[in-house]
């Protein structure tokens, strides 16, 4: 299916722009994130979660005033839409409260503390309990799992192109994971297991996407050797960008119905592949195709730089030789 018919972008004209703009993301990310953290879901943090639903409307500031003498830096929030009078209250795992019914007995006491309050009227529609331990093995496996699709892919790339082409695809790999963390930061959502679940998702996606933009550029390569490589690898962008939309698009419309009609559990997972799929097809136009580019040039003019200094060693050892005889 060919949505454009011939299109003639010039993407590669934008490359420094493109960079430029990556690079603002992820520092503005990475500096938020190292001043005040990613917050953790209750996968990773351990502790009590629970979903209070009221009979009348209450704020998130008397829910908090209610719960503010429990142990811990409690999370309140409000959870759904306002009509749902739905409460979101999270309790960390204190030192005291590592064995036995310790979590039980922590949701026991939010109810107490709601109850003593005065608060309206209130159900409980959703309680988790994750203990410390889980939670930090949870995290640990969660980092082994993503540091180890990022070295499987890696050698792939590695292995099946150029050296410069490897690069590239790997760049823009990790590019979009710091995007997407950093956007997950910047609309405050928590990292929870649903999370890490879709970033892996999306490096996969995005090598997908550039592997077939590369497959192009090679394949274009062995028919004109003497084109310059960064108009090789602009057409290449263009004649797979009707395959890029098409799939990025209907990708991107189904992950959209579920960010807007999934409901709260399934909002961190869809906020993130949202991103990753915006910012996978970005890097695989712009941030790989260019970074290949580059490394590409910087490499032929190494080439010949080395050349051109052994030419000119050569020329002075003939000229030492004819002064000599």
């Amino acid at each position: 299916m060919q949505l454009l018919k011939n299109p003639n972008f010039d993407f590669l004209r934008w490359k420094w722009q493109a960079i430029a703009l990556s690079v603002v993301v992820i520092l503005a990310g990475l500096g938020m994130i190292a001043t005040t953290g990613l917050p953790l879901g209750i996968d990773f943090s351990g502790g009590t979660l629970i979903v209070v639903q009221f009979e009348q409307p209450v704020t998130e500031e008397q829910v908090r005033n209610a719960v503010d003498p429990l142990p811990g830096e409690e999370v309140v929030q409000q959870y759904g839409e306002a009509a749902e009078r739905r409460i979101l209250i999270r309790l960390p795992q204190v030192e005291e409260a590592v064995e036995g019914n310790s979590l039980e007995q922590a949701s026991a006491s939010v109810e107490a503390a709601l109850q003593k309050a005065g608060l309206p009227k209130f159900a409980i529609v959703n309680r988790e309990l994750v203990s410390a331990v889980i939670g930090r093995d949870l995290q640990l496996r969660g980092i082994y799992a993503m540091v180890a699709s990022l070295a499987a892919i890696t050698i792939y790339i590695g292995i099946r192109f150029r050296f410069s082409f490897a690069v590239g695809a790997i760049v823009a790999t990790f590019h979009d994971v710091l995007v997407t963390l950093a956007f997950l930061k910047f609309f405050d959502y928590e990292l929870s297991l649903n999370v890490v679940a879709a970033i892996l998702t999306i490096t996969g996606y995005s090598v997908n996407d550039t592997i077939v933009i590369f497959d192009r550029v090679r394949e274009n390569l062995r028919a004109r050797r003497r084109e310059p490589l960064d108009k090789v690898v602009n057409e290449s962008v263009n004649q797979t960008l009707s395959r890029t939309i098409i799939t990025a698009g209907t990708t991107f419309l189904a992950v959209l119905a579920i960010f807007l009609f999934g409901g709260e559990a399934l909002a961190g997972f869809s906020f993130t592949m949202l991103v990753g799929i915006v910012s996978g097809t970005y890097s695989t136009i712009f941030i790989a195709s260019a970074l290949a580019i580059i490394l590409s040039g910087a490499k032929a003019r190494t080439a010949a730089a080395t050349a051109s200094s052994g030419d000119a060693v050569q020329s002075g050892r003939k000229q030492k030789r004819a002064r000599a005889s």
